[in-house]
């Protein structure tokens, strides 16, 4: 039975809009208020059901607490003629799922949306609500751009439905006591399959299996049978972004690597602090004029000179943004000091470039952009118009951007300490380059560089992939070997390092502990100490302030 031309209370029912398993949503208009509204009615016939009415009205209660332009806006609630009905603003657009029918979004978009997924699962988070349903289908983009989170039936979820899945992806949604499984296979997180107990990481999890999905085209986890998708969930990684998108920026994909580790633990703290990752990324990068603006920090800056990065101030979370940046800030005066250098001269600089115009940075985000140690040259990733990713080489007060051959999709550049040769990961390997034109060289291979750093003595000290340890190898190549260090494993048995960055006597090191905060190391003692207890510090935030030239 339809309900057009109806009145609802003070709703005149204009059209209907759609139905689904949790009832019809009609366009209807507000006689009081002057505006188009969508009302989802519940019939009376299925509100007999009450697991179904519960989730009724578990949606309207849970997205009704909430007030935030990311989350579909509830107006009002009520019962017409024994059926619960849900009055929302109505939204033109598609889902998220119609938007990625054809395929991989280009990276700006996806990042644009995926920083408003992000905000507004903040904002449920901190209202203790926690989605439990995150996938494409859920997520609403309007006409003007705008990200809107939809259904929030399974958020604190009491009691089941017997309805089937909205979409053609298999949904079970059973009771959330301990040892029972509720959410959309493919997205559910690896503590959702096993019935654990669930908080806000799981919906990171799944956040990160859409932006998987955005960037690549691909589902993250996906198997021919329900039962390889979820083996594929609860043991194996999704392929590398680069292998089916190779213009996405490393530094993205490590955010999607970070809200997929299989341990909540592991993976970002909060959604606010996602949120605060993906926007560092775009930094003062303008998409329209492909320019990217970086804030120089040299040693002898005071308070007048931080315009670079009085952004990150912005807000009291990225306390531990800002306290690596002080620490490694602390170094770099070590450093002047050690080398008995005058400061009287020094100063805060502010540096815009564009890239040359056969060039592009990644969909206007440079992966990749490091000062050299002399302050005199920057290097940068940039896409050709051939769509090859490679590094390159400006002097500061040159235009000209020199092209460092054999640098494909270069990853996580760091310097040599005479500024004169770079490495950098590319293509499972470690490789090195010399500014003197001549190819690049192998060194060793390394799966997946998560930064790196090179001393005086011609050691360079890296990490090899996500889930590894410090490795040292000479700078003439070789086989790689553990550096010498007391840790000892996570639960899992594997003790995992990120960024480590030499201090100023090239034997010690600063790296981040994953969990642990950032500690300090030696190449001629095993012996580690720590510098900067966890305090919500993450892989994300020691990129952003590992090096004091670092972009």
């Amino acid at each position: 039975m339809t309900l057009v031309n109806q009145n609802i209370s003070h709703y005149k029912i204009v059209s209907k809009i759609g139905e689904g398993g949790m009832g019809e949503v009609y366009r209807a208009r507000d006689a009081k208020l002057g505006r188009d509204v969508a009302i989802k009615v519940l019939p009376a016939a299925l509100s007999e059901n009450a697991d179904r009415l519960n989730r009724f009205e578990q949606e309207a209660q849970a997205a009704g607490a909430l007030n935030h332009p990311n989350i579909l806006s509830i107006y009002h609630i009520g019962t017409h003629e024994g059926a619960p009905y849900i009055v929302s603003e109505l939204l033109e657009g598609e889902t998220l799922r119609e938007r990625m029918a054809s395929g991989a979004l280009p990276q700006r978009k996806a990042t644009d949306y995926a920083l408003q997924i992000a905000k507004g699962l903040a904002a449920a988070h901190e209202k203790g609500i926690v989605h439990r349903d995150i996938k494409p289908d859920n997520v609403f983009i309007t006409d003007d751009g705008r990200v809107k989170i939809l259904d929030f039936g399974l958020a604190k979820l009491t009691s089941a439905t017997d309805g089937t899945s909205q979409t053609e992806v298999p949904t079970r949604k059973v009771n959330t006591d301990p040892g029972t499984v509720m959410g959309t296979m493919g997205y559910m997180s690896p503590e959702q399959l096993k019935g654990q107990h669930i908080d806000h990481r799981s919906d990171i999890f799944s956040f990160g299996a859409i932006l998987y999905e955005m960037l690549s085209g691909k589902r993250a986890f996906r198997g021919d049978s329900m039962a390889e998708t979820m083996s594929a969930i609860l043991r194996e990684d999704p392929p590398d972004l680069s292998e089916t998108n190779k213009i996405v920026s490393p530094a993205l994909e490590r955010v999607v690597r970070h809200c997929l580790e299989k341990n909540p633990a592991e993976r970002f703290h909060s959604a606010r602090d996602l949120a605060f990752a993906i926007e560092s990324l775009s930094g003062s990068a303008t998409i329209s004029g492909q320019t990217a603006t970086m804030p120089i920090v040299t040693a002898g800056s005071d308070a007048s000179g931080s315009t670079g990065i009085s952004r990150w101030f912005a807000n009291a979370k990225l306390a531990w943004i800002v306290g690596a940046i002080l620490l490694f800030g602390l170094v770099a005066a070590w450093a002047v000091l050690y080398f008995n250098r005058s400061s009287s001269d020094t100063h805060a600089a502010r540096l815009s470039f564009n890239p040359p115009p056969e060039l592009a940075f990644n969909d206007g985000l440079p992966d990749a952009a490091v000062i050299s140690p002399d302050g005199q040259k920057i290097a940068f990733s940039a896409t050709s118009a051939d769509g090859k990713n490679m590094l390159y080489v400006r002097d500061l007060d040159s235009t000209e951007a020199k092209l460092l051959p054999g640098s494909e999709n270069a990853i996580e550049p760091f310097w040599s300490p005479d500024s004169r040769s770079i490495a950098y990961g590319s293509n499972g390997k470690l490789k090195r380059s010399d500014l003197n034109g001549a190819n690049a060289q192998v060194l060793c291979d390394s799966a997946r560089i998560v930064g790196g750093t090179w001393n005086k003595d011609g050691v360079i000290v890296f990490v090899p992939d996500y889930r590894k340890t410090v490795v040292q190898v000479s700078a003439q190549g070789g086989e790689p070997k553990p550096v010498n260090m007391k840790t000892e494993g996570n639960e899992n048995g594997v003790e995992r390092h990120r960024f480590p960055y030499f201090l100023p006597d090239g034997r010690h090191f600063l790296f981040l502990r994953e969990q642990k905060g950032i500690w300090a190391g030696s190449l001629d003692s095993p012996e580690i100490k720590q510098i900067v207890a966890d305090a919500g510090v993450s892989g994300s935030g020691l990129v952003a302030g590992r090096q004091p030239h670092r972009v």
